[in-house]
């Protein structure tokens, strides 16, 4: 069914910080042809425009027909984008440091100018791939909070965010791997990796920032071990949240998994997304027998209060998915 014109396009936003599970999820969303999933569209600017990495068909963002149409219907075409000033305008609105000032009830004149026009960059992109593929609902797993601030100030979007969250610990095991990125078409390159201090502070400040966000906006909170634990039930809750409704061909992935599922035209993202096998819901839990006794014990004293907020603290993991 094709968005009805004139609507606001619909953007279920999800927040939080990596290595949380989001691409899974969004690719068992996009299972669904009222789901189109772009990745993060949050890089476009400097990996897909700058360095025309793969998209998650596989194809060069340059290549990829998909992302060739939105350009067209979004901007008349990419060449038209002025890729420095975007960047510069990122600069000025969308970084951690400028939450404080996106959360205030008002903003100066050269603040909301600002802060609509790059916005309104991301509103041209979704309205764009809901036109293209006939979807209702686009999934940006950007999970940058700025980001999620700076589009609540959006003239025309519906956005909608699900805080992903997932305990500090498996997610300071996570950003210690090295981690290949297939998108790369030219040489070899990494994901980056961090100390499980600084996981710390970032997956603390993130997860604070949502809470914050959720005084705003339209947030509902998730657990990446409910996501793991009850798979139909999160895309059931999900597509209710997202406005979509109960179809329970949307599951079928999850009970006859096709060989090839639909690939999403994703940018960035895990590397999961260029799999093109069977999607397997499991809970990864290495982190529990391989995370280092002194990195385990740095995490969970830098990271208490909000895991005893999530129920992640000794057994008493109770199920948290509340509505933020």
């Amino acid at each position: 069914m094709s968005p009805v014109k004139g609507e606001k396009p619909r953007v279920l936003f999800v927040g939080g910080l990596g290595r949380s599970g989001s691409t899974l999820l969004e690719l068992l969303l996009a299972q669904s042809p009222d789901v189109c999933a772009v990745g993060e569209v949050v890089h476009l600017w400097e990996r897909a425009l700058g360095a025309d990495e793969r998209c998650g068909c596989g194809e060069r963002f340059t290549a990829c027909p998909f992302w060739l149409q939105v350009g067209e219907r979004a901007f008349g075409g990419w060449s038209t984008v002025d890729r420095d000033a975007v960047l510069a305008l990122k600069d000025r609105v969308d970084r951690t440091r400028h939450i404080p000032r996106l959360a205030r009830a008002s903003l100066s004149a050269a603040e909301l100018a600002d802060v609509r026009h790059y916005a309104d960059l991301y509103t041209r992109i979704y309205r764009a791939a809901l036109e293209v593929t006939g979807a209702r609902v686009v999934v940006d797993s950007s999970k940058h909070a700025s980001l999620a601030f700076a589009l609540r100030w959006a003239e025309d979007l519906d956005l909608r965010v699900l805080h992903l969250v997932r305990d500090s610990r498996a997610v300071a095991y996570s950003w210690g791997k090295q981690v290949r990125r297939p998108e790369v078409v030219d040489g070899e390159d990494f994901m980056p990796t961090f100390s499980p201090f600084e996981v710390s502070k970032l997956w603390t400040a993130q997860n604070a920032a949502f809470h914050l966000l959720a005084s705003r906006a339209s947030v509902l909170r998730l657990r990446y071990e409910d996501f793991t634990e009850d798979p139909a039930g999160t895309v059931r809750r999900l597509r209710e949240f997202a406005g979509l409704p109960d179809d329970p061909e949307a599951l079928r992935i999850l009970t006859d998994p096709p060989a090839s599922p639909v690939r999403a035209h994703s940018i960035a993202g895990n590397p999961l997304r260029f799999s093109g096998g069977p999607l397997q819901v499991r809970r990864d839990e290495a982190w529990r027998s391989r995370l280092p006794r002194r990195s385990r014990a740095v995490v969970s004293l830098a990271t208490l209060p909000f895991r005893i907020r999530y129920g992640y603290l000794g057994q008493r993991e109770s199920r948290t998915g509340e509505t933020s």
